[in-house]
């Protein structure tokens, strides 16, 4: 892969598609109507969350269903297989919509259309979608909305620079907690991964602006922030700054919770193991991806650490952090892996116990090195060993989950319950959801809860009054 140039977007930049979103607003003919959705992880997330922001500036208000809108933006990922079938069996469905409905608008923008020869594909095959643009170029939203309009024809625009915007409007999903970006792009270039060529280089943001943006989220009472990055551990790298550095500076701004994600092993850091140990508000909660337990496919996995060096980190974090609650991501499957192989995960697996695991089976993605390796292992095999795994996760996490009865957990509250309108649910300093009895007016607060069980991947509590 060629490199990309990186580009912190000027003042004057943002200005510009400021004027745009004026623009947008004050044309006779547009939407008035959106509905952004949403596939992959918490940076997609965020991401719609700016978009969002900037579609409320252009004066459109959101619609509760992509039915009602008059223009549905689909924000893509292309990590697996299964997600950009996904998004692209939901962009035709809306084909047969337009048919009712001539004048709704359909946007696909997101990792999948900055994938090699995506956008192409999408203007051959999807000709009725308005608009299509990148991940590099999500700050020119607005003057991409506004021209898409004006022609009335497909506007596809990816760029390759890699930039850093500052000063988007956002539309935060909740008030009581919030994503903070803090870099993007990620440099490891793991064989079976194709975020680098669709998310870009390492960059991160200046320190001074993640400071004042988490100043500003504290003053407008979040209570929770996760701080993000494809591999925060390498935030800062060549700028003379680091991950604990701006962790213990965000902490000193008195947040009340801090959590961040994602951790790459070979760049976990003494240093950040400490700063973890020391700072107040950071929540005792680390994911780890792991992706398999094999020396040697983790070798072609290009993942940089062995078995013994990750086992090494775990046992770091635990004697820093008392009952830290671990999390991972495990592939399957990948190409050429043997049964011996696949049994070293589940021994590790075994030996962590870890309280929540995220499982793949391999998918192969055009563009990265591992799609053109030989031995891809066959469906049955991949989905067996899947089970398997699972299987023996879920025993570990019972184990696991069994250390906190009558113990006192901390809740953030996000909703209801969706079995019952009667409780509450919310996460733990832990990381783990936590039900228990409540109602809405407990949303968005922190309430002290004791332990008294559990049931599937969650645990079940009583609130306390604490003296």
């Amino acid at each position: 892969m060629a490199e990309r140039n990186n580009v912190q977007v000027t003042p004057v930049q943002i200005e510009e598609q400021r004027s745009w979103m004026a623009q947008v607003r004050d044309m006779k003919e547009r939407p008035r109507t959106y509905h952004i959705v949403t596939y992959g992880c918490q940076m997609n997330a965020h991401d719609s969350e700016k978009l969002a922001g900037m579609l409320e500036e252009m004066g459109l208000q959101p619609a509760e269903a992509r039915e009602e809108a008059d223009f549905v933006l689909f924000n893509t990922c292309c990590v697996r297989d299964n997600a950009e079938r996904r998004a692209l069996g939901n962009v035709t469905w809306l084909k047969e919509v337009r048919k009712q409905r001539p004048n709704l608008m359909i946007g696909v923008c997101g990792c999948m259309v900055q994938e090699p020869g995506m956008a192409e594909k999408l203007m051959k095959q999807y000709r009725f979608v308005d608009l299509a643009f990148g991940t590099s170029n999500l700050y020119r939203f607005p003057e991409l909305f506004a021209r898409a309009i004006e022609q009335r024809r497909p506007l596809v625009d990816v760029e390759e620079e890699d930039s850093i915007a500052e000063g988007l409007p956002v539309r935060r999903l909740r008030r009581d907690a919030a994503y903070l970006t803090i870099m993007y792009g990620c440099d490891n270039f793991c064989s079976y991964c194709i975020v680098p060529y669709v998310r870009g280089r390492e960059r991160s943001r200046r320190m001074e602006d993640i400071l004042r943006e988490a100043q500003g989220l504290k003053d407008s009472g979040v209570k929770e922030i996760m701080l993000l990055g494809q591999n925060v551990n390498s935030y800062g790298k060549g700028s003379g700054t680091d991950f604990p550095t701006l962790l213990r500076e965000i902490d000193a701004l008195g947040i009340e919770r801090i959590r961040f994600m994602t951790s790459h092993p070979k760049d976990l850091s003494d240093e950040l193991i400490q700063a973890m140990a020391d700072c107040r508000h950071v929540l005792p909660q680390f994911h780890l991806p792991v992706q398999s337990g094999n020396n040697e496919i983790l070798r072609q996995m290009n993942r940089q650490y062995t078995r013994e060096v990750y086992l090494n980190r775990v046992r770091s974090l635990r004697e820093a952090v008392p009952g830290i609650g671990l999390s991972t991501d495990i592939i399957v499957g990948y190409p050429g892996e043997t049964e011996a192989q696949f049994e070293d995960t589940l021994s590790l697996v075994d030996e962590v116990g870890y309280d929540s695991a995220f499982t793949f089976i391999y998918s192969p993605r055009t563009g990265t090195r591992a799609a053109g390796l030989p031995g891809q292992i066959p469906g049955e095999i991949s989905t067996a060993r899947i089970q398997r795994l699972i299987a023996l996760q879920e025993k570990r996490q019972r184990e696991r989950m069994a250390r906190f009865m009558d113990q006192t957990e901390r809740v953030l509250v996000e909703g209801l319950s969706k079995r019952s309108d009667r409780q509450v649910s919310g996460k733990g300093e832990h990381g783990i959801s936590i039900t228990f009895t409540g109602d809405e007016t407990d949303i968005g607060q922190i309430v002290s809860v004791r332990i008294t069980g559990q049931k599937n991947n969650t645990l079940l509590g009583e609130r306390i009054q604490l003296a």
